[in-house]
């Protein structure tokens, strides 16, 4: 399939950084914004790092994502900088010169330590608005992440440019592929850590450059939310896989989630169908104006339904919701912002001045309050799960006879179901960024 060259649409996305980033200072009375890289973290008593995690803003300015102690300096009127950090080593592989779309628009130092970086930052660090971690400091420049200019900035981060709605269409494409491999290795009876291999080997990026960990479960794996144990013993019967993975290009994450039943399982086949179809009627209400503290709630009457209709429940969609019922099957939230960050920030910001919009009532796992604007990118993931501690609860809570028992535990071997695509907001219609990928790429 097509997709979109990022390096003509870099110029207008740097020009609406600078924009932004003018207003942010002018509205905390600041000069400068500075951007650390970030510096490599230690392993306790150790002389081992972890791996390298870059700033998110940063690497919003750059598609550099593994050059420690490197610094973006922006101030109005004026080109923004590059203090690029080069080091002479014959430990590590150096980060290679700076190259590529982004170079032109760069005045690019070369230093070789740290330290050498402090020449060239603003003279004075209280005129800066420094955002990152607190080990990125150096000398006197240490990250002061003024409110003022965090709330405008990450506000409107929710906001994609074109360029940066590219780099997330090129996330899909491997992440898709891999995808494709796993399924097929599930269906030859890999274990959890073959599957994770599969995986990694097709998408051609290892463990750490991967936006998250792999949640790849099988059989009642699956009822984890977050399950990474990577069995590496092959059930002896397999059930039901569920996988939830991406992929990174250029620092954009892609977020996907697909279940599958084992060959002969008709029934929970079924459901996941089901649930499939639920997902695709909530992407299709990612609209300019929609809430989304709606679309969860919708969601949960969706599944409701599907539980209903399943005679897993015996109660109605709106009786289950109210209730509580439907969150002992779907107690997590519909989804998230996505971007630069796997869970993008600004997910409950009021404006650009910040503000917290609540969550509905006993939905306290959702991570987005937000009315859908166009260019927000979110990602939509109903799931129907099978989790012991959540159904105990349930009947603690004197809901025992709104759910059929025996239903529950004809399906609680299989775990649960989650469906998940990324999905672009327009002033049209939703723009699924993951389907097409699905039926571009062959098995």
């Amino acid at each position: 399939m097509h997709l979109p060259d990022p390096a003509p649409l870099y110029a207008d996305h740097l020009a609406t950084l600078t924009a932004r980033a003018d207003a942010a200072l002018a509205r905390a009375g600041l000069d400068h914004l500075v951007i650390p890289s970030g510096r490599l973290h230690y392993q306790v008593f150790d002389d081992r790092d972890y791996p390298f995690a870059v700033n998110p803003h940063f690497k919003h300015w750059l598609p550099l994502t593994r050059v420690p102690d490197s610094w973006v300096v922006h101030t109005p009127g004026k080109r923004p900088q590059l203090i690029f950090n080069q080091p002479r080593d014959y430990w590590h592989v150096v980060p290679a010169a700076p190259n590529g779309w982004w170079v032109e628009h760069f005045d690019i130092h070369i230093i070789r330590e740290a330290e050498q970086a402090l020449p060239l930052l603003p003279a004075d660090p209280a005129r800066c608005a420094i955002l990152g971690e607190a080990n990125s400091a150096i000398g006197a420049f240490a990250p002061n992440n003024p409110q003022a200019v965090l709330d405008h900035l990450h506000w409107h981060r929710s906001f994609k440019t074109p360029y940066e709605i590219a780099l997330m269409r090129a996330a899909q494409v491997p992440a898709v592929r891999a995808h494709k491999a796993a399924e097929a290795a599930f269906r030859a009876g890999a274990s959890e850590f073959e599957i994770h291999m599969a995986y990694c080997a097709a998408a051609t990026q290892d463990a750490n450059e991967l936006p998250y960990g792999n949640i790849i479960a099988l059989n009642q794996n699956g009822a984890v939310l977050h399950y990474t144990e990577l069995d590496k013993q092959r059930p002896a019967d397999p059930r039901s896989f569920l996988i939830d993975a991406g992929a990174s290009a250029f620092g954009y994450a892609s977020d996907i989630t697909r279940s599958y039943a084992a060959a002969g399982h008709d029934e929970f086949q079924a459901l996941i169908d089901a649930v499939d179809r639920v997902q695709q009627q909530l992407c299709a209400k990612v609209r300019a104006g929609f809430d989304y503290k709606q679309l969860h709630l919708d969601a949960h009457l969706g599944l409701a339904g599907v539980l209903r209709e399943f005679d897993i429940i015996k109660v109605d969609a709106e009786t289950a919701l109210a209730t509580g019922v439907s969150n002992a099957f779907f107690p997590h939230g519909i989804g998230h912002g996505i971007g630069a960050q796997v869970h993008d920030v600004a997910g409950f910001a009021e404006g650009e001045h910040g503000g917290f919009i609540q969550r509905p009532d006993g939905q306290r796992f959702l991570r987005l309050t937000r009315q859908l604007q166009p260019g927000m990118v979110v990602t939509i993931e109903p799931g129907i799960y099978f989790i012991d501690m959540l159904l105990e609860d349930l009947r603690a809570a004197g809901q025992a006879d709104a759910v059929n028992w025996q239903r529950v535990d004809l399906f609680k071997p299989y775990g649960g179901i989650r469906i998940e695509d990324e999905v672009l907001c327009t002033d049209a219609q939703a723009d699924n960024l993951t389907r097409p990928v699905f039926a571009a790429t062959p098995a």
